[in-house]
């Protein structure tokens, strides 16, 4: 019997497929419909809430809880939902570090009715920290910025901080810093002064965070020089998935800072190799999704972090031809090996208006790419599902864009408006 067969309890492979996902974002609903490109199957959301993303979908079933942010009511309703489907084959997902954290940590509870595809415990927490990735890669010589690192605690004093100003500063964890609250909390900080620095541990101190912030030298380069890279690793410890992006736009709100919102797929097997590298040297299994820059000064790949899950954009792969529910349905429900694919094919993903993608866009061979594959349809917006445009999904969709125009007026007003 294969280790699919055996995760889930009593299950079969023979059983019908049944996705379980917890969240209820933009990167939810593009699973879910994912999962119900690929399957024709209807996905089960375990959230805290109906979000627009999700709401009123056809491809989803909702199960609300009254906390989505504790985790044992989440596990719980994972487990009542799981009870009253004895008949199907459940596998699980998880698309922000938090619940992936969540899942790892009751696999043993999860797995006697769930296909758990997730690395272990202590990988986790070990890739997750940005810290411990950078240490990682260094010795994988795969090229980090230089990271300082500042713990926080009782009696923990400041590390001296030689980096040129201005700087990256960010938690080392994103699960740690989910629920810590202060005025003016981010993503990710560009710090312009030593002062700066000091008044940031100075809130977080205040805040009661007991974790690790990194500091990092700021590469140069505008969003156009961030890249997106998507991997599967099955359970052999073979990379049978990979997908990179070329980013055009992240958002720029305080919460949503680095988050892509457009980007275009393609190749480019020397930074592919260097996330084999690091996923293979790890021992790492299941999806996992790096943040990378090109240094405009010597043309390296910088990785920034990776993200022990498909990612909040994940609908890029399945635009460019490699729909990601099949690999881990194959490896993990079904027990079959898949022959590695490095996806190749161009695709505009985007969340945004074209014309406004456009209006930020000012490199003309980057404009006149974006152009070309507007005018040829090889675009995909992840809400944009022909299957589930309901009156209300169109509504949704149509304000979510009008909700982009408005964000980037207000968080990055740079090229003179042009009356969009």
């Amino acid at each position: 019997m294969t280790q699919a067969a055996r995760a889930g309890g009593d299950r079969t492979a023979e059983q019908p497929l049944q996705p379980v996902i917890l969240g209820a974002d933009i990167g939810v609903y593009a699973l879910a419909r994912s999962f119900h490109e690929q399957y024709g199957v209807t996905s089960i959301v375990v959230a805290g809430a109906a979000l627009g993303p999700v709401q009123h979908s056809r491809i989803v079933e909702h199960e609300i809880v009254a906390d989505g942010h504790d985790p044992r009511q989440l596990v719980d309703r994972l487990l009542e939902v799981a009870r009253r489907l004895p008949d199907r084959r459940l596998l699980l997902m998880a698309n922000s570090d938090w619940l992936v954290r969540v899942v790892v940590e009751h696999r043993d509870e999860l797995e006697a009715s769930y296909v758990v595809p997730f690395l272990s415990a202590e990988l986790l927490a070990r890739i997750s920290d940005k810290a411990t990735f950078a240490q990682i890669c260094a010795e994988l010589d795969i090229s980090v910025p230089r990271t300082i690192v500042q713990s926080f605690g009782a009696d923990e004093p400041d590390v001296a901080v030689d980096l040129e100003y201005p700087l990256i500063a960010k938690a080392a964890s994103s699960a740690d810093y989910q629920d810590v609250e202060f005025e003016g909390k981010k993503k990710v900080f560009e710090i312009a002064s030593p002062d700066e620095l000091a008044a940031l541990w100075a809130s977080l101190r205040a805040a009661g965070y007991a974790g690790r912030f990194v500091v990092q030298e700021l590469v140069p380069g505008d969003d156009t020089q961030m890249r997106s890279v998507t991997a599967y690793v099955d359970q052999r410890g073979e990379m049978t998935l990979a997908c990179c992006a070329h980013v055009l736009l992240e958002e720029h709100t305080p919460s949503g800072l680095g988050n892509p919102a457009a980007m275009i797929t393609y190749r480019d097997d020397a930074m592919l190799e260097q996330a084999r590298r690091f996923l293979v040297s790890t021992g790492y299994v299941g999806f996992a999704n790096f943040d990378v820059k090109v240094d405009p000064r010597t043309g390296a790949f910088r990785f920034f972090e990776v993200n022990p899950r498909i990612g909040r954009n994940n609908y890029y792969v399945s635009a460019a031809g490699a729909n990601p529910t099949r690999f881990v349905v194959e490896d993990r429900v079904e027990g079959r090996a898949v022959p590695p694919v490095v996806v190749d094919r161009e695709v505009l993903y985007s969340i945004l208006p074209h014309r406004l993608l456009l209006r930020y866009v000012r490199d003309p061979q980057l404009a006149a790419r974006v152009r070309g594959l507007i005018a040829t349809r090889a675009t995909a917006h992840p809400l944009r599902y022909r299957r589930d445009l309901s009156p209300r999904r169109r509504f949704y969709v149509l304000a979510a864009a009008v909700n982009q125009i408005r964000k980037f007026r207000r968080w990055y007003p740079e090229p003179t408006d042009t009356g969009f």
